[in-house]
């Protein structure tokens, strides 16, 4: 399937996926002959084999590549790129934010393993919490061979892409950019806007172990993209998107329901981050943990900057309360 338009080609390259992704998304965008590949799945000979064959079906070789640009960091879009770049050297974009984490940095990972071990104590996780950090231990020696191999070219180098105006959408990852072709109306949006799912807005440390405020960012870009004058939108899971403004607007009255919900079980004497978590999402918790966090944490921020709650910290954690409530004493 390729959508074209005077000189303009769009190769999308779909690979089903389990559970609620529904597929991996990825492109081949052909203009002024340069053909460029924006992300690049998941390192999967499944994966693979969907590329190439896209890539034969319209008449590509490895060697028409002309570069690689990611819309973010995350593992299900950069992992063919070590396989490409082994048999074709190529340029690959990205954000400056997105180098520390692709090239598998050994002074951030560990400083990101301490932010979670401090946060997860914070927010009165206890065992849930040790367990996670845990895992984030293993998967770092785990995910070690997953470097990035070739140079990595930023953002910042270059005005212009391949016709594609880069503009920053952190949220989902500190790094998110999304990909406009004005001429063309038409936007690559990696994991900012999904059709089926609300996309994560992942807490994540900056590069000296402070909390971004994920969700405060998330919203923001989401307003940024509600401006723009596009037709057709390339996500990176699940259908193409022709409706960009009326699923933007969708998901915002999301993120405010959701707050105030939460604001609702804090007025219900619930206090803290892991015990709002638990109450919220039951069976989820233990499951998903990682995320029901990140998602808890966001909306308590979210709710913070709109001055709706207050916080002061009992014994090493967190507790909330709706804004105006006195506070007694900060130990």
């Amino acid at each position: 399937m390729s959508i074209s338009k005077e000189g303009f080609s769009v190769y999308p390259v779909i690979v089903p996926a389990k559970y609620s992704l529904r597929s991996f998304n990825f492109y081949l965008l052909e203009e002024a002959g340069s053909l460029s590949l924006i992300d690049a799945g998941i390192n999967s000979e499944e994966c693979w084999e969907y590329f190439m064959q896209t890539m034969n079906e319209n008449g590509f070789t490895l060697h028409d590549l002309t570069r690689i640009i990611i819309t973010h960091n995350h593992e299900d879009h950069v992992g063919l790129i070590n396989r490409i770049s082994s048999i074709k050297e190529i340029p690959l974009y990205a954000h400056q934010e997105s180098i520390h984490r692709l090239k598998r940095d050994k002074g951030f990972f560990s400083l990101r393993i301490e932010f979670f071990d401090q946060l997860y104590r914070e927010m009165g996780c206890g065992a849930a919490g040790e367990q996670q950090v845990q895992k984030l231990k293993d998967a770092v020696r785990k995910n070690e061979k997953n470097r990035i191999q070739t140079d990595i070219v930023t953002f910042a180098e270059a005005d212009r892409i391949a016709g594609l105006q880069v503009i920053e959408t952190p949220g989902h990852s500190p790094d998110h950019v999304v990909l406009l072709h004005e001429q063309k109306k038409c936007l690559f949006a990696g994991d900012h806007l999904i059709s089926h799912i609300s996309s994560n807005a992942l807490v994540e440390p900056d590069r000296d172990g402070e909390r971004i405020l994920t969700l405060v960012e998330y919203v923001d870009s989401l307003k940024k993209c509600l401006q723009l004058d596009v037709e057709i939108l390339y996500p990176g899971h699940g259908e193409l998107i022709n409706n960009h403004k009326e699923l933007i607007t969708k998901r915002l009255h999301r993120i405010d329901e959701k707050a105030e919900r939460i604001l609702r079980l804090i007025q219900s004497g619930i206090s803290t981050a892991n015990q709002l978590a638990y109450t919220y999402y039951k069976g989820k918790y233990e499951s998903q943990f990682p995320l029901v966090m990140s998602d808890i944490i966001g909306h308590l921020d979210y709710l913070e900057t709109q001055h709706k709650v207050q916080k002061e910290v009992k014994d090493g954690v967190w507790h909330y309360y709706a804004y105006g409530k006195p506070i007694k004493s900060t130990k």
